[in-house]
């Protein structure tokens, strides 16, 4: 178990070998950890309010932070300094880097009078940061965007909407390529990534259902229905498992025993749909999940603002689903 925030956990994100864990929370300081051990690295300190969303790029070298103090920030992952600070007009909601590392994009939320809009730059240009002048703004609609994914390598962003809109933009020209309809998810989406290969999208969503979709065309594959609202899904890289995590809504925690909360993380076949096991261990809703890039574990943050690192044992992976 990892504590190392002060208040919920919002975000943990491996890196591409998977030896560090980033996590975020809304308190204002992300933290990055050593996955093996649980020792803390260090923390990225000047955000002012919580930091909704990060992601680090395919080297290790840089963090992308999103945060309510209407600001996105990029940090040196081996020294923790600041690097960039781009301003927004409302909060940052989810962030981002590209598949080469070149491109970032973030989104900001509907407030004060302001549109959702999904902001692009290239870092390789200095002078878009320095003016804060993004390659690309892109409108949302009439919806909040509350999460968005590079897909098809850095051709294509995925967004998850506040109504249970699933979009697909094409990053070139900022047009609306593809939309689910109707809504993918009746209520809102809480969070989508990517299978390891890029091929499937999955979603988490408040309407108690996680969904698998065909990354390029956004054809619905599978449905995992649980009892509860999801806050996050992952796809495993190495079998064909998901794993939901999730929890009743944390202002009604303090009124139920975690048992009756359905604080455990789910596990579910890809293909089947079928639950075949729980972890228990959170008390409040699990915000966020991750399997290791190994496949060999994976790890989950709370309401409780405590991160929780696990390990499969053998038994996970002699296990075979009886077709």
């Amino acid at each position: 178990m990892l504590h190392g925030h002060e208040r919920s956990i919002t975000k943990i994100k491996y890196n591409r070998e998977g030896d560090l864990l980033f996590s975020c929370a809304k308190d204002q300081t992300p933290n990055v950890w050593f996955s093996t051990n649980g020792e803390r690295l260090g923390s990225f300190v000047g955000h002012n309010g919580a930091v909704w969303s990060l992601d680090v790029n395919w080297d290790t070298s840089h963090l992308l932070t999103g945060s309510a103090d209407n600001t996105a920030r990029i940090w040196d992952c081996e020294t923790g300094k600041q690097l960039h600070e781009i301003t927004t007009r409302s909060a940052v909601r989810s962030c981002g880097y590209s598949y080469s590392g070149n491109l970032i994009n973030f989104t900001t939320d509907q407030a004060m009078g302001y549109p959702s809009e999904m902001f692009i730059y290239d870092i390789r240009d200095p002078s878009q940061i320095a003016d804060n002048d993004p390659m690309l703004t892109m409108p949302m609609g009439t919806s909040k965007a509350l999460q968005s994914i590079w897909s098809q390598y850095d051709d294509v962003i995925v967004t998850g909407h506040d109504n249970g809109d699933l979009m697909q933009w094409e990053v070139k020209s900022g047009e609306l390529l593809r939309k689910v309809n109707p809504q993918a998810h009746s209520k809102t989406i809480m969070d989508l990534q990517l299978s390891r290969d890029g091929a499937m999208i999955i979603t988490a969503s408040k309407d108690h259902t996680s969904k698998l979709f065909d990354a390029r065309t956004l054809e619905l594959k599978k449905t995992y229905k649980a009892d509860r609202p999801v806050n996050s899904a992952a796809i495993s890289p190495i079998k064909d498992h998901v794993v939901l995590g999730g929890g009743q809504e944390a202002m009604d925690v303090t009124t139920t025993s975690t048992r009756i909360g359905k604080f455990d993380a789910k596990f579910y076949h890809l293909i089947f749909e079928e639950e075949f096991g729980r972890i228990k261990g959170h008390f409040g809703p699990i915000n966020s999940c991750e399997f290791h890039p190994d496949g060999k574990g994976y790890s989950s943050g709370g309401e409780d603002g405590y991160i929780r690192v696990h390990v499969f044992d053998s038994q996970y992976f002699d296990f075979d689903f009886e077709v």
